[in-house]
């Protein structure tokens, strides 16, 4: 057999064999395309048009005084001040296992009392995780979004704060949420 045929047929068996594992990985991980997930786990409280509460204060400017002091050279990742209206979801559980909505609620509750983190998820789908705004407060202790997010898991609620992405990650910075 000629160099050329051996070349030919190993292109080939190489691009056979990629074809075949990007095939593979496309199987093992299938990306959401949008939407809730598990949009059969309704909820109970709220509405996408009358919220059940409002959690945050609108403010002056997109960042807290002791976030810009804590921003490398004083300037932290660009924000904007919004306002959402979303469900309260365990970030976790909603991440892992797609669950939200009034059955999901008591476990929410205990997985948000126990740390971990706390998400708003809107009528599109979109998934922000909700966090605290002030920067030195939220370090030390001082400021705390678990209670609110605790009495609201599971309810429709609107946030106002400083929303901000990173390489696809978004969240929103809730000024005003005191311990």
């Amino acid at each position: 057999m000629s160099n050329v045929w051996k070349l030919v047929f190993a292109v080939a068996g190489v691009s056979l064999l990629a074809a075949m594992l990007t095939a593979q990985d496309a199987k093992k991980a299938p990306a959401h395309r949008g939407g809730i997930l598990h949009p059969e786990l309704t909820v109970e409280t709220g509405t996408w048009d009358a919220p059940a509460a409002k959690l945050g204060e609108k403010t002056d400017q997109p960042w807290s005084a002791t976030t810009v002091a804590a921003g490398v050279a004083g300037k932290p990742q660009p924000g904007r001040s919004v306002t959402r209206v979303g469900e309260i979801v365990d970030f976790s559980c909603y991440l892992q296992l797609g669950k939200h909505g009034e059955k999901h609620r008591a476990c929410g509750q205990k997985c948000v009392n126990n740390g971990q983190p706390i998400g708003l998820l809107t009528k599109e789908g979109m998934l922000y995780m909700i966090m605290p705004e002030e920067h030195d407060p939220r370090r030390d202790g001082g400021v705390d979004a678990r209670p609110s997010a605790s009495d609201h898991m599971g309810h429709i609620v609107e946030v106002t704060g400083t929303e901000t992405s990173v390489n696809g990650y978004r969240a929103i910075y809730v000024a005003g949420l005191k311990k």
